[in-house]
């Protein structure tokens, strides 16, 4: 069964450590998966849901980070989802598309040899700063997704409010260390996306993985069930996408690893470590900006703007 734990944010707001992701989804699919969730998440009871039942966490898009467009951005979210606020408010990536005209739904202004194209007279600075004045009635914390120590940092000192959580690529071969390490100093809570990897570049999932089937085999497990096991041990949320019923009632029965089944799955990650998520490399159109520091983004001509 799901466990139902919870964990705090710098807010003193509590936040689910299960959760579901609806990235990438098909419109017609999320409403279904979605509603497939929370009657899982809720034992069936879902008529009788209200919305402070719900942890809500939605994202400021590449194209709004100019500072007078973040607000708009917003409100414009909440209508799309029918709200009137979020429990928390992402900036989903460090980096900012130059869009002139409709920053709310031209979501990929291209340059003429088509790579997205990036605005570099706004910096993450800029943005965060303007998220920090967001009315709390609407978007009852803010944080941040993709961001490196360095760029947390920059956040911290150039505005002095630290970002409630971090959402990032984590999974058995994407540890990030001294991120985890440096979010917990700062007390910025870790949301993970792409837990079971990525099918991105047509490589197995980590559920296909032999030393996460070994560990699942001994707690009479899924591999999904063992993966979303470790990604919440350090006190982390996670994210799984599916939109396939069983799936998802499988990744709400949760399992608890001993400290030795852990460090097994911990190993994939010391001896095979990959990112899956670089949009330099992986993500049509091409973003050519340098986001990671990865060697794959090495002749990104864009970086981050601090």
């Amino acid at each position: 069964m799901s466990l139902g734990r919870t964990v705090k944010l710098n807010t003193g707001a509590a936040i689910p450590q299960l959760g579901f992701g609806t990235w990438q989804a098909e419109p017609g699919q999320v409403e279904a998966a979605v509603f497939e969730a929370l009657k899982k998440a809720f034992g069936g009871e879902v008529p009788n849901l209200k919305r402070e039942d719900v942890f809500i966490t939605s994202k400021l898009w590449n194209s709004q980070h100019r500072p007078d467009d973040v607000a708009g951005a917003l409100d414009d979210c909440l209508a799309e989802l029918g709200l009137e606020y979020l429990d928390l408010y992402l900036v989903h990536f460090p980096v900012a598309f130059d869009e002139q005209k409709d920053v709310h739904q031209n979501l990929f202004p291209l340059e003429s040899n088509g790579d997205v194209k990036m605005l570099n007279d706004v910096s993450i600075v800029d943005t965060w700063r303007a998220m920090t004045k967001l009315d709390k009635k609407k978007a009852r914390a803010v944080g941040v997704s993709n961001h490196t120590k360095e760029h947390l940092q920059a956040l911290i000192d150039g505005t002095g409010v630290t970002p409630a959580a971090n959402q990032i690529e984590r999974h058995p071969r994407l540890l990030q260390s001294d991120l985890i390490q440096f979010c917990k100093e700062k007390n910025i809570h870790i949301t993970e996306y792409s837990a079971f990897g990525n099918n991105m570049f047509n490589e197995p999932l980590l559920v296909q993985h032999a030393t996460v089937k070994e560990v699942a085999s001994k707690y009479n497990a899924t591999p999904a069930q063992v993966i979303l096991a470790w990604a919440t041990v350090g006190g982390h949320s996670v994210i799984p996408k599916s939109v396939t019923a069983s799936r998802i009632q499988e990744n709400f029965q949760e399992v608890e690893l001993s400290k030795e089944d852990f460090e097994k799955v911990e190993q994939i990650g010391v001896k095979e470590p990959r990112r899956f998520n670089i949009p330099y490399i992986a993500n049509k159109p091409r973003w050519p900006v340098n986001i990671f520091g990865e060697p794959e983004e090495k002749d990104a001509p864009h970086k981050v703007v601090v």
